[in-house]
């Protein structure tokens, strides 16, 4: 059984166990895998969130890369939300390059990986912190908005991101729209490349700068007590360095589809997604086609399949 299927029976084993808890839902459990929505844990009220997500395939040799958080998170107020993260990750790739190389995951790319060799490699990504503020709420206010910070540091890596979260209701909250504007400023310590220009910045030990602006789109039906499921669309551009104003400085464009399906219990839930990368990537960074085939992006931050599931526990 490949770690694909390996992930996907447990996901369904846990969505099953989840499944058998009956209760009443909470206003503040995430509907989507990827797209945030306005809500809040209420004052007082603590949670922990497991979440795995599995980044699968290339359009060439293998592609494994697996990533797990685990969340504390706590009502600071009614509107406020604070949280702490642990993060992991795990990389099984092979010739994944469009090359026919070995080339490492953006999260492993600090490390040196021989390029003929298969890269089989774990690491403790870093801790993350997060503030939630709800500014306006969907159940008493037209449309919800909060907005959202989140500071990671880990061995060699530092990140800033923020967010800007809308959510709208129907038909008495059995129908939530969510939109989010995500930018995410990275900061990565790289190994020198001797193969670089003289006098370029890549020669030496470097931190490279990326700028991440994304968009999520998401919609979710409540078909039944506790059970609801719906659609997510992703489109992620980086850029090279902090500034995402300036358009030479443009590295990537891709977009990501799937549905989602969410339990939510008196105590659990668990909410799972599926995202597939769609056609209509971009390479600005690389003449064409670059890291483009069949219309899909294979840079080191991309890949064709992503699974996220998230499950949690209140008290």
């Amino acid at each position: 059984m490949s770690i694909f299927d390996a992930f996907k029976a447990r996901s369904l084993a846990l969505a099953l166990a989840c499944a058998a808890v009956a209760g009443v839902a909470h206003a503040d459990e995430p509907l989507f895998g990827y797209v945030y929505t306005t809500d809040v844990l209420p004052k007082g009220q603590k949670e922990i969130e497991q979440w795995a997500t599995l980044r699968e395939g290339r359009s060439n040799g293998d592609f494994h890369v697996l990533q797990a958080r685990t969340e504390f998170s706590y009502g600071l107020t009614d509107r406020l939300q604070a949280s702490a993260y642990l993060n992991l990750a795990y990389a099984d790739v092979y010739h994944n390059d469009p090359d026919g190389l070995t080339a490492p995951p953006e999260i492993f790319a600090d490390y040196s990986t021989d390029p003929d060799k298969r890269m089989k490699r774990g690491r403790f990504e870093g801790i993350s912190g997060e503030l939630i503020y709800r500014l306006a709420s969907p159940y008493t206010a037209p449309v919800g908005f909060a907005v959202y910070i989140e500071p990671t540091i880990g061995p060699r890596t530092r990140e800033l991101e923020s967010r800007a979260i809308l959510q709208k209701n129907f038909h008495d909250d059995r129908v939530v729209l969510a939109a989010n504007l995500t930018v995410g400023q990275e900061w990565r310590y790289l190994q020198g490349d001797p193969g670089a220009d003289p006098g370029s910045v890549e020669l030496n030990d470097h931190w490279d700068k990326e700028t991440d602006v994304n968009f999520g789109l998401a919609g979710s039906y409540r078909f039944r007590a506790n059970w609801s499921t719906g659609l997510e669309l992703l489109n992620e551009r980086e850029w090279a360095g902090l500034n995402p104003f300036k358009s030479e400085h443009r590295n990537n464009v891709a977009y990501y589809f799937g549905p989602n399906i969410h339990y939510g219990g008196e105590h659990y839930f668990v909410t799972a997604t599926f995202l597939k990368q769609l056609h209509g990537a971009k390479d600005y960074a690389n003449p064409p086609p670059g890291f483009i085939i069949g219309g899909i992006t294979n840079a080191d931050d991309f890949e064709k399949y992503r699974l996220r599931l998230k499950a949690g526990f209140y008290f």
